[in-house]
C-alpha cells in the first residue's frame, strides 16, 4: 500500500509538471520570477521559493493521497454476511424412560432470540419503563404488545418443527396491561391473540402462564391483593383470547409469610375463596417454593379448595416436605383429575458448583436426568414437564436426545456453555426493595404506580427482570 500511494504521488508530480509546460511556462518558474514578480532580496527570494516550493509539494501530495484513497474506496466490496458457525455438538449418554409426557420451556427461545441482525430477532417479552409511556403514548406500548403476539406465533411453528409441544408465555407479552393507571384491555389484539391460539390448538401445544413473585394471595395489605388479582386477570384475558382451554393454567406460588404464616395462610384461602373471580379461580393452580411454602404447607390448601398443586422438584430438594415426592405427585395428580386438567410439573437443576441455597436456588443451563418418580407405575404417562432451565429449547432438545423421546434435527442443537457461573444476571428495580431471600420470606410487594414484578421466566431465580406489578 505505501509503494504504491509513493508512486501515485510520482503520477500527480510529473502530471503537474507536464500541466505547466502546456501551457508555455517552463519549469524553472524563474523566466517567470523576472517578469512578474517584484524584487527582493536574494534571501527572501530563497525563502519565498522554498514556500512555494513546499505548497506546490504538499499539495501534490494531498492528491495522491486522495486518489490513492479513492481507488482504494471503488476496490472495496461490500461485506458479505457471515456463513453460520460451524458448532460442534457432543453425543450424550443414552437412558431408557417410560416418561410419555410433554417437554416444555419458558417464554424465550435462545436460537430465535439471538438471530442477527438484531431487527430479525424474535421474542415476545418486549418491554418498556412508565417513562417511556408518558412519553411516547399508550398506542405505542400496545403495539410492543401486538409485536410480542407475532413473534409468539413464529415461536410455535418453531416449536413444532421442532416436536416441542409445551410453552409458557411470558408475562411482559402485553407490558403494564395490569397496571392501575396504564393498564389496557387486550380486546385491540384480540383476533391476533385468536390466530396464534388456534396455531396451539392446532398443532396440540399447551400453553400456560406464571405470574411472577409479586402476585401475593396472602398479603395483609387491601392495594396487594387487588395488583395481584388485576395481574391474574390480565393473564386469564390472554389466554381466554387465545381460545385456551383448562389446561392453559396460571401458577402462583404461596409468596410471603409475614411474620405469621397461619394468619397469611388463612388469608390465601380467603382470596382464592371468597375474592378471586370465578374464571381466574378456574386457571389457578399453587407451586411449592424454596423458602416459604413447601408442599407440607400447600396441599392442606389444594385439596381443601380443589385448587391443584405443580410440584417443583427442584423446590422440594431445597425445602424438603416431610411427604415423599410420590405421594404428593399422587395427592396433587388426583385434583388435577378431578378438575380435568392434565398435571404438570416443574424441573431444574442448581448450578454447578452452587453452596449457598440463594446459590442453589439459581437454575442451571440444562438438565441432566428425569426425575425417578416418572418411573414409577402410571406417573409418567400424562404428566407435562415444564423445564426451567437457563438454555431453553436447549435444554429441552437434549433430554430428547438422551432418553429419545422425539426426533431431534441437529441444525437445531447448540453446544451447551462450558463456563457455567453460579452468578446470576437481570436488571435491577429502580425502587428500593429488600434483597435476597429474606425479602422473599417476608412477602416483598409492589404497590402503586412503579409498582415492580419479576419475570416469570426468572422467578425461581429471584434475580429476574424487574417490571411491571
Amino acid at each position: 500500500m505505501a509503494n504504491d500511494i509513493r508512486q501515485k504521488r510520482k503520477r500527480a508530480s510529473d502530471k503537474v509538471s507536464v500541466e505547466i509546460e502546456d501551457a508555455g511556462l517552463s519549469s524553472d518558474l524563474s523566466d517567470i520570477e523576472d517578469e512578474f514578480i517584484p524584487k527582493t532580496p536574494k534571501k527572501k527570494r530563497k525563502k519565498k521559493a522554498g514556500k512555494e516550493s513546499q505548497t506546490v509539494s504538499e499539495a501534490v501530495k494531498v492528491d495522491a493521497d486522495e486518489e490513492a484513497e479513492g481507488e482504494v474506496k471503488k476496490a472495496r466490496r461490500p461485506r458479505r454476511p457471515k456463513p453460520e458457525p460451524v458448532y460442534i455438538i457432543q453425543d450424550v449418554e443414552r437412558r431408557d424412560t417410560k416418561f410419555r409426557g410433554r417437554l416444555g420451556y419458558a417464554c424465550l427461545n435462545t436460537i430465535l432470540r439471538n438471530k442477527k441482525p438484531a431487527s430479525d430477532a424474535v421474542f415476545c417479552s418486549r418491554t418498556c419503563r412508565i417513562d417511556s409511556i408518558k412519553k411516547n403514548g399508550m398506542d405505542w406500548v400496545r403495539e410492543l404488545g401486538r409485536k410480542n403476539v407475532q413473534d409468539l406465533i413464529t415461536m410455535i411453528q418453531w416449536n413444532e418443527d421442532n416436536n416441542i409441544r409445551f410453552l409458557r408465555l411470558s408475562s411482559e407479552m402485553f407490558p403494564f396491561a395490569s397496571h392501575p393507571i396504564y393498564g389496557y384491555s387486550l380486546e385491540y389484539c384480540s383476533s391476533l391473540l385468536a390466530e396464534a391460539g388456534a396455531l396451539a390448538k392446532k398443532y396440540g401445544h399447551r400453553l400456560t402462564t406464571h405470574p411472577g413473585q409479586f402476585t401475593q394471595l396472602g398479603s395483609p395489605k387491601p392495594g396487594v391483593i387487588e395488583s395481584s388479582i388485576r395481574e391474574l386477570e390480565y393473564h386469564c384475558q390472554m389466554l381466554d383470547f387465545m381460545g385456551v382451554g383448562k389446561d392453559g393454567v396460571t401458577i402462583v406460588h404461596g409468596g410471603g409469610v409475614y411474620d405469621d404464616k397461619p394468619g397469611t395462610i388463612e388469608r390465601i384461602k380467603t382470596t382464592i375463596r371468597d375474592v378471586l373471580p370465578q374464571h381466574v379461580r378456574e386457571r389457578l393452580v399453587l407451586e411449592n417454593d424454596e423458602l416459604c411454602y413447601n408442599a407440607d404447607d400447600l396441599l392442606p390448601i389444594c385439596e381443601e379448595l380443589d385448587v391443584p398443586l405443580v410440584f417443583d422438584y427442584h423446590h422440594d430438594a431445597l425445602k424438603p416436605s416431610s411427604i415423599p415426592p410420590a405421594a404428593i405427585i399422587k395427592r396433587t395428580n388426583a385434583i388435577f383429575a378431578r378438575r380435568g386438567i392434565r398435571p404438570k410439573q416443574h424441573l431444574s437443576d442448581p448450578r454447578p458448583g452452587a453452596v449457598t441455597l440463594m446459590e442453589r436456588r439459581a437454575h442451571a443451563d440444562r438438565c441432566e436426568r428425569l426425575p425417578d418418580e416418572l418411573e414409577l407405575e402410571g406417573i409418567g404417562i400424562d404428566i407435562d414437564l415444564m423445564i426451567e432451565a437457563k438454555d431453553k429449547e436447549q435444554a429441552v432438545l437434549q433430554l430428547y436426545r438422551i432418553y429419545g423421546l422425539e426426533e431431534v434435527k441437529y441444525e437445531s442443537l447448540r453446544p451447551p456453555n462450558e463456563n457455567q457461573t453460579k452468578e446470576t444476571k437481570g436488571r435491577k428495580s429502580n425502587k428500593k426493595a429488600k434483597k435476597g431471600e429474606q425479602a422473599m420470606i417476608d412477602g416483598v410487594e409492589g404497590e402503586g404506580e412503579d409498582s415492580v414484578n419479576v419475570d416469570e421466566d426468572n422467578v425461581e431465580d429471584g434475580v429476574g427482570d424487574m417490571v411491571h406489578a
